[in-house]
């Protein structure tokens, strides 16, 4: 059945083995579905938060049927799981016989209020006097109850992916492809509270490109960004694995260094200086560009705020002291004292 063909969306069953029985064959049978069956509530509502499934096909003679319907309307999270109560109540069949159409319309509405999508009579074969063509027409609205429940699923999962990949759009600097300022903002609290949680050291540095508007005066913004795109590729070629690196916002670029200490973060800013002012940036076989970076270094301390603020300030501090010196150099903060790097400025190079 093409209807039902969608990837790895699961069908939880809160019902008994007889009753996933007598769901259609094309159900019990597909390849694309994963099927699931729980007949305790309790672990129906653990295993529905834990993982979500796609539909929910509820027996309603099975204890706790209409408790776990109302439940799950009643969870923001949750409510978009679509949920099929199918009546297999003996008393209430025998109602529905002797009152008629206009009965089975409330007993629906009823459903539909407490918190059922769909509202199904199920038959039993071997229990009931039906037709097999009103067997099969059973069989038919309930795989069109599945279809939109699939549906519903598929279209829920599409717009998380769209918001994930729009989310992830926006944490990234469109020139270089780093993570941008807000994803800055958002990164360093939660590596600050790793840290601090986790018992480890934490850097930071705030690097700047040292006479950078010379470049685009010389040669133009459309070469300046490419010169930014290449830097922002080396910096990441040398920085290590755990390390984050940020556009913070024109040629000024942060680093967060997880689980660093003070003297690690002072040697990983002189490979990043070393890095960027030992070879030159190709633009075209006539057009090499050589650049210097200044450099400012800071570690986490017990007084910081949990935002990250002090930290930030102190190495952009340390910044300009490195610019005020000289530049093409790396200067860190530690225990309150900035201290210049040990080893001796590099030569500032020409472009």
């Amino acid at each position: 059945m093409r209807q039902l063909r969608v990837n790895k969306i699961t069908i939880l069953v809160f019902g008994s083995h007889k009753f996933l029985s007598t769901l259609p064959a094309q159900v019990r049978q597909a390849t694309d579905l994963k099927i699931e069956m729980i007949t305790v509530l309790n672990k129906a509502i653990s295993y529905i938060q834990a993982k979500p499934p796609g539909v929910i096909l509820v027996q309603a003679s099975l204890d706790g049927s209409m408790e776990l319907c109302s439940w799950l309307k009643d969870q923001t999270r949750l409510s978009w799981i679509y949920c099929i109560l199918f009546e297999d109540r003996p008393h209430k069949l025998e109602l529905r016989n002797k009152h008629g159409r206009q009965w089975e319309l409330e007993m629906t509405s009823m459903a539909l209020k407490q918190g059922a999508d769909a509202y199904i009579w199920q038959f039993l074969e071997d229990e009931t006097n039906q037709t097999p063509a009103e067997l099969a027409a059973n069989q038919h609205l309930t795989l069109a109850q599945l279809t939109v429940g699939l549906r519903n699923a598929q279209k829920y999962r599409d717009l998380l992916q769209k918001n994930d990949f729009l989310s992830a759009i926006a944490l990234v600097d469109q020139l270089t492809d780093l993570k941008n300022r807000r994803a800055l903002e958002m990164e360093l609290p939660e590596q600050i509270n790793r840290a601090r949680t986790l018992g480890m050291p934490l850097g930071l540095i705030i690097l700047d490109v040292d006479y950078f508007k010379k470049v685009n005066d010389a040669y133009g913004h459309i070469v300046g960004d490419r010169v930014l795109q290449y830097l922002a590729k080396r910096l990441q070629k040398t920085l290590r694995f755990q390390d984050i690196p940020f556009r913070y916002g024109g040629e000024e670029f942060v680093v967060i260094l997880a689980n660093t200490t003070p003297e690690e973060a002072l040697a990983a800013a002189r490979r990043l200086n070393c890095a960027v002012n030992s070879e030159c940036f190709v633009m075209t076989n006539q057009l090499k560009i050589y650049l210097t970076i200044s450099l400012g270094i800071a570690s986490l301390q017990l007084e910081d705020d949990p935002q990250g603020l002090n930290l930030l300030q102190r190495a952009d501090q340390c910044l300009l002291a490195a610019k005020a010196k000289g530049r093409n150099q790396a200067i860190s903060w530690d225990d309150s004292q900035m201290l210049e790097s040990s080893d001796h400025p590099l030569t500032t190079s020409k472009f």
